[in-house]
C-alpha cells in the first residue's frame, strides 16, 4: 500500500480541486496537508491526500531513487527527469482519476518543488524544468500552500526526523536559504493561487489559516 492511498470518502459534496503543499525540508508542510485532509475529512468532504516524489506505485519506486543516498548521487539534470517521470505517473495514477470523481486533492509537494530545487537551487535550469512540465504534464494546482520558515530552525527539525531521507537536507543551510528565496520568489510570481503562510507560529494558528483559506477555495 503506497502513501498516498489515504482515502476519506464522504458525501458532503464541494468542488473538487487541487491544492498543494510546498515549502523547504522540515517546514511543517507535511504536518499541514495531513492536518488540513483530516478536518476537511471530518467535516463531510471527500478528500486524498498524496505527496511528491511518489503517490502511486511506480513514482514510489522512483522516490528511494531520489531521496536517498550521497548528494552526489544525481545531477540536477538528471533529477529533473526522474522526478518528471515520478510525476507524471502520479497524475496518471492518482490525481486526475480522484479530481474527475469529485475528490479533493492534497498534495504534499508538487512541480513548484522541482522549479524551485532544481530549477534555482541545485542549477539554473528553470527553463528546462517549464519546459518539460508543459510537455509532459501540463497541470497546475488550484491552491498552492507555501509554507514559510526559519531555515536554520527547519534544517534543525528536517534532519533530526533521522528519516533514511535526508539527501536534500544533507545539502546544508545555504542550501535551505536558497530554497526560501526560491520559493518566496516563485509565490511572488503566482499570486493569484500561491498563499504564503508564516510557519514560525503554533501548529494550530497555521493550520487555522490553512484551513479558512482552503474552504473559501473549495466552497
Amino acid at each position: 500500500m503506497f502513501w498516498a492511498a489515504n482515502y476519506f470518502p464522504k458525501s458532503n459534496r464541494v468542488t473538487a480541486i487541487f491544492i498543494t503543499f510546498e515549502g523547504i525540508d522540515g517546514s511543517g508542510k507535511s504536518t499541514q496537508s495531513k492536518l488540513l485532509a483530516k478536518t476537511l475529512a471530518d467535516q463531510g468532504v471527500d478528500v486524498i491526500i498524496t505527496r511528491e516524489p511518489g503517490g502511486s506505485v511506480g513514482a514510489e519506486d522512483i522516490r528511494k531513487l531520489l531521496v536517498e543516498g550521497e548528494t552526489d548521487r544525481w545531477s540536477p539534470e538528471t533529477e529533473i527527469l526522474l522526478f518528471t517521470a515520478a510525476r507524471r505517473d502520479h497524475l496518471e495514477k492518482t490525481i486526475r482519476p480522484a479530481l474527475a470523481n469529485g475528490t479533493v486533492v492534497i498534495s504534499d509537494r508538487f512541480a513548484d518543488s522541482t522549479r524551485v530545487y532544481q530549477g534555482v537551487a541545485r542549477a539554473d535550469l528553470r527553463k528546462t524544468v517549464d519546459a518539460l512540465h508543459d510537455t509532459i504534464i501540463k497541470v497546475e494546482p488550484d491552491l498552492t500552500f507555501i509554507i514559510d520558515v526559519d531555515p536554520e530552525q527547519a534544517l534543525t527539525r528536517g534532519l533530526a526526523r533521522n528519516s533514511g531521507e535526508d539527501r536534500f537536507e544533507d545539502f546544508g543551510l545555504q542550501f535551505q536559504m536558497d530554497l526560501r528565496a526560491g520559493f518566496l520568489a516563485l509565490a511572488s510570481e503566482n499570486e493569484n493561487r500561491c498563499r504564503v503562510i508564516d510557519g514560525n507560529r503554533p501548529i494550530d494558528a497555521i493550520a487555522s489559516d490553512v484551513l479558512s483559506i482552503a474552504k473559501a477555495a473549495i466552497g
